[in-house]
């Protein structure tokens, strides 16, 4: 795909005195916050009771300085304590020693070690899979801020890997690690040029986005983005696992997504975006599907070459106290119906939900489904997935309602009961599509025996000093539990960690 000469060349454009020495295309570098990052879910908390505004609407990560820029504008005089005492916190966690107005050279290290027990291995606690167990993990993030320019690196160890049934990577060691994040960024005035790997979420930030998630672990990937804080074109590439087709040959495969967001005002944001999973045995990634300007569908139309197309939508808008919330993905809606290989069952997915704050809880509902053949094709190399990890959703044929609340308390204890419906079918993106002759009798949602979930559970995050704690347990009870018809199964699903965190900061000289 030639990313480091693009790569680099952008990097020098952005970087050189042409760009950086004008008033008006000044930038000062600034890393992501990630979604992990323990801060995300006090964040996430004060934008709910619009103690700040979000940074950066049906987009994740924040990036730092976006963070620091509202955190610092927040009017706390209309907060309690406990939620003043947290703003505080994080902006003196991320803001560091380094000035607002800081333009030399910076270096930042950011370590943590954790102990943690859990009755399950998978991150998604509500599809629990994997043994009980007992883990420790560490890490140290590394940063360098030049100018417009971000360096980071964050490696780190988890035994839970071993463990999890979506890590694909190195499970026959006493230890496994990766990097969580490692990325070359530069940004100014109206637009950014991103390589590396950092967990991403297109959408409402209540769930995992339709198309782009962090579902699957960070992977690599070429990302672009241009415009103002109203009106925005992002995109963003990266080559999969290779895969095989329905003939057994091996494929190379790429994932490309483009989006356009637009804020016509500060209560109300829309994205539209399509995605392409391109694939083929000799395959390299055509500059057509490239061009961040291109409309893949059309370009699948004009040069007749094979290639998953799909399309998708995204909003939030507020009325006085309440934030409404959508998403939908159209996968594979057939307008044609000149033969029968034009009748297979609707490919979908959606997302509605509402959330508001009630003397100072947050309180959100959204309900979701994906249909029955969502993320998959004939063409098994154009799956939606990267290692079989899906790049949206992680499963297929399923609906879901939720309803969750958060409450801060003091000192820095965050707590979120939720009550989950869950109802899964037997289709799952990872089998074969079903052939033609079998379309008039596939189901476009619930296929075979609904497995049917209801989860009762709390979370909880505290902070204090180097500190933090973190924990989620429930109850699940299950009817047809492993899709056999009248079995049941009542379930403790449990986890929680002890983490230890510092940071070290300087100029760099």
């Amino acid at each position: 795909m030639r990313y480091p000469s693009a790569l680099l060349t952008a990097i020098w454009l952005l970087s050189s005195p042409l760009l950086t020495n004008g008033a008006t295309l000044r930038a000062q570098a600034s890393p992501y916050v990630p979604v992990t990052h323990w801060a995300t879910p006090y964040l996430e908390y004060l934008i709910a009771r619009r103690a700040i505004r979000d940074p950066s609407p049906l987009r994740r990560p924040f990036v730092q300085a976006d963070v620091i820029h509202e955190l610092a504008a927040a009017d706390t005089t209309r907060l309690d304590g406990a939620a003043r005492r947290m703003v505080r916190i994080i902006l003196e966690e991320l803001r560091g020693k380094r000035s607002a107005t800081e333009s030399k050279p910076w270096v930042r290290l950011d370590g943590d070690v954790a102990a943690s027990g859990a009755s399950q291995a998978r991150r998604d606690p509500l599809r629990s899979e994997g043994p009980g167990h007992a883990t420790a993990a560490g890490g140290l993030a590394a940063q360098a801020l030049l100018g417009p320019v971000t360096l980071l690196a964050h490696p780190y160890f988890d035994t839970r890997l071993k463990f999890d049934p979506d890590y694909h990577g190195k499970k026959d060691r006493v230890i496994a690690g990766r990097n969580a994040e490692a990325y070359i960024d530069a940004r100014w005035k109206f637009g950014e040029v991103f390589f590396g790997s950092v967990d991403r979420n297109w959408g409402p930030p209540q769930l995992e986005g339709l198309i782009v998630s962090p579902s699957p672990y960070s992977y690599d990937h070429l990302a672009l983005s241009f415009g103002t804080r109203r009106l925005q074109l992002e995109g963003m590439e990266t080559q999969l696992d290779d895969g095989t087709d329905a003939t057994g040959a091996s494929n190379h495969r790429f994932f490309v997504a483009h989006r356009l967001l637009w804020r016509p005002s500060d209560a109300t944001a829309l994205g539209a975006w399509e995605g392409e999973i391109a694939a083929g045995p000799n395959r390299l990634l055509e500059p057509w599907f490239t061009n961040i300007l291109n409309l893949g569908l059309l370009v699948e139309y004009d040069r007749s070459v094979s290639v998953n197309s799909l399309l998708g939508m995204d909003f939030e808008t507020r009325f006085q106290r309440v934030k409404l919330f959508g998403q939908v993905l159209l996968d594979d809606i057939q307008v044609d119906r000149a033969s029968p290989a034009d009748s297979e069952p609707a490919s979908y997915g959606l997302t509605l939900g509402a959330e508001t704050a009630v003397h100072g809880a947050v309180v959100t509902a959204f309900y979701t489904q994906v249909a029955n053949l969502t993320y998959r094709t004939p063409n098994p190399a154009e799956m939606v997935a990267s290692r079989a990890v899906g790049l949206g959703r992680n499963f297929s044929d399923y609906d879901q309602l939720t309803l969750r609340a958060q409450v801060l308390t003091g000192p820095g204890l965050l707590l979120a009961p939720e009550a989950t419906v869950l109802r899964q079918g037997e289709g799952d993106f990872r089998k074969p599509y079903p052939p033609v002759a079998a379309y008039g009798t596939t189901p476009t949602l619930f296929a075979g025996v609904v497995e049917r979930t209801a989860r009762l559970a709390l979370g909880a995050t505290w902070q204090q000093g180097h500190w933090g704690l973190s924990g989620n347990g429930g109850v699940h009870f299950i009817h047809n539990a492993g899709h056999v018809s009248g079995a049941s199964d009542t379930q403790w699903v449990g986890g929680i960690t002890l983490a230890f965190r510092f940071h070290v900061e300087g100029e760099l000289r």
